[in-house]
């Protein structure tokens, strides 16, 4: 099936050619209906496709019956394999890139050809489509306000508690709340959780998503402790996973364990109730929660920030 050229398309021509450049295309994490109509058209009409790894690719290609040619452009050879495929670009070539699933150039290759060609002056294209970071944050029921896609920690134990250290001294100076988004591994997530447990706290909100999109979706919702519990009872834990963490500095992350209600929330309630001035219900709040009166205070004036 060939898309018609919409006249607005800046890379289609009227002859209805697709336009010389560099193809970024965004491919199934899982469920191979999730590709769209633009990425099936582009990676039928590009000259060649640039491939992760060609044999997966090709399962794809095979699924939809496309038999542009592709060539080989990974972690370990995508420096090298650049310079050909940027001359081929230069000469007025069309090149897609993808990854085995998902968006290229994210915690897979593609970022460093993408840089390459605009160096030399060749367009890139995005064509959008599924991404496993974005689906699990929209999903997560966690904020999704601000966010920091960190991808990938570190395998060695050492440097990824240094990475998470890192992180959390960040959220605590800059009196952030953000939700962080990694990938990790099957065979490290249990491992991970313990560190983020130990540096974030037992009670920090986490969101295990794993095999997005497949037949074996599933999200684990809950505190770090919790999830952690539930993983660690599974005779083994399968599938790729996106990690959420609901980050924020530790004078808010103890509201966050113990409020039920938005401490505006619960002013207006007391005030309305009781007929109290503000500064009365912050007293009242204080004393529930266990809490001093200036951190309520505090945590007031951050939602109403958040809420401007």
């Amino acid at each position: 099936m060939q898309i018609p050229a919409d006249p607005e398309e800046p890379h289609s021509t009227s002859e209805n050619a697709l336009a010389p450049g560099l193809y970024l295309v965004a491919t199934p994490i899982g469920n191979l209906g999730d590709i769209t109509l633009r990425a099936l058209d582009v990676l039928r009409r590009v000259d060649r496709i640039a491939c992760e790894d060609t044999r997966q690719t090709q399962k794809l290609l095979n699924h939809f019956e496309i038999t542009t040619p592709t060539v080989s452009c990974h972690q370990h050879n995508e420096h090298q394999r650049t310079a050909e495929l940027i001359e081929a670009l230069k000469a007025g070539g069309r090149i897609a890139v993808v990854s085995d699933a998902g968006m290229p150039g994210i915690s897979d290759p593609g970022s460093w050809l993408t840089a390459e060609a605009i160096a030399a002056g060749v367009a890139v294209i995005p064509i959008p489509g599924a991404n496993a970071a974005l689906s699990a944050l929209v999903a997560s029921g966690l904020s999704t306000d601000e966010f920091h896609f960190i991808g990938f920690l570190p395998e060695k134990a050492g440097a990824r508690r240094t990475r998470l250290e890192a992180l959390a001294a960040e959220i605590e100076k800059n009196e952030a709340v953000r939700t962080l988004v990694f990938y990790e591994a099957p065979h490290r997530i249990l491992e991970t959780l313990a560190d983020i447990e130990a540096i974030f706290g037992p009670a920090v909100r986490v969101v295990v998503a794993r095999e997005l999109t497949k037949i074996h979706e599933e999200f684990l919702r809950g505190t770090v402790a919790e999830a952690r519990q539930e993983l660690v009872g599974r005779d083994r834990i399968r599938g790729e996973i996106t990690l959420l963490v609901d980050a924020r500095p530790r004078a808010q992350a103890q509201f966050a364990g113990v409020v039920t209600e938005k401490i505006a929330d619960h002013v207006a309630r007391l005030q309305a109730e009781n007929g109290v001035d503000e500064r009365e219900a912050l007293k009242r709040i204080a004393r529930e929660l266990g809490q001093s009166k200036s951190d309520v205070y505090r945590e007031l004036q951050r939602e109403r920030a958040r809420r401007r």
